[in-house]
């Protein structure tokens, strides 16, 4: 008989784990795509959000259009920033906080909120404190090496912000009580604190249970274990040499 567990539970999308994202300040976007133009806008205001782990900023472009995007390091109310889309700009023009196709883009520059494909507005590197590095410029692509040092390519002409985002020594505070890194994880929708299955009853869990509990025992679920017993590590196709 298959168990309740609780990645099952979570995704039945119950109010016990349902993310309040209505109290979000909002999507982040560019809001505006227009090749071969430069749009300029002005950061009006910072605002706080707690599904957000950076500083956002509030930008109002010259014609009336308004954005929300992660604040880079140094921002100030009243800065200049501009969405360039140019297909081709000089190194010189080049300023932190705005944003430039990546082919345009020196090696070594530091840049955050990458789109992954031209248009979408961002998906990789918006995390707080968070960067990536252009490494180099290929046929047509661009690869990048993000903060987990791994290294990726990206079409060369999506577009990304130049600098770092705000908001790095949000780390260095500990949360010195339970209590304060549960309502963290909470309002992210972040289960927490997480137990393994060995830790659980054996009600509860296929691994849980001081019967169960033996240090040779493998954790590979049957190929047909029934829903709730699928847990563990995959069962791999064939063991041994591949010839």
């Amino acid at each position: 008989m298959g168990k309740r567990l609780i990645q099952q539970r979570r995704g039945r999308g119950t109010s016990t784990y349902r993310a309040h994202s209505f109290h979000f300040a909002g999507k982040l976007s560019y809001n505006t795509y227009n090749k071969d133009s430069i749009v300029k806008g002005k950061i009006m205001e910072f605002i706080h959000s707690r599904g957000h782990s950076a500083p956002l900023m509030k930008v109002i472009y010259e014609d009336g259009r308004e954005a929300l995007m992660p604040a880079y390091e140094k921002a100030v109310v009243g800065a200049n920033l501009e969405i360039n889309q140019k297909e081709t700009v000089s190194e010189s023009d080049i300023k932190v906080g705005s944003a430039y196709l990546l082919k345009n883009i020196p090696e070594g520059t530091s840049i955050y909120n990458i789109e992954l494909t031209p248009g979408d507005s961002g998906k990789l590197v918006r995390s707080g404190g968070s960067f990536a590095t252009v490494v180099g410029h290929l046929k047509g692509m661009t690869k990048i090496q993000l903060p987990s040092k791994k290294e990726k390519l990206v079409n060369s002409n999506s577009r990304a912000f130049v600098g770092a985002i705000g908001g790095g020594a949000r780390l260095e505070k500990p949360f010195l009580k339970a209590g304060a890194k549960f309502m963290q994880m909470k309002k992210k929708n972040k289960l927490y604190p997480r137990v393994s299955g060995v830790a659980m009853s054996a009600v509860d869990h296929p691994h849980g249970g001081t019967r169960s509990l033996r240090k040779g025992r493998p954790t590979i679920a049957p190929h047909n274990a029934p829903p709730g017993r699928k847990v563990g590590m995959l069962r791999p196709k064939h063991t041994g040499r591949n010839k």
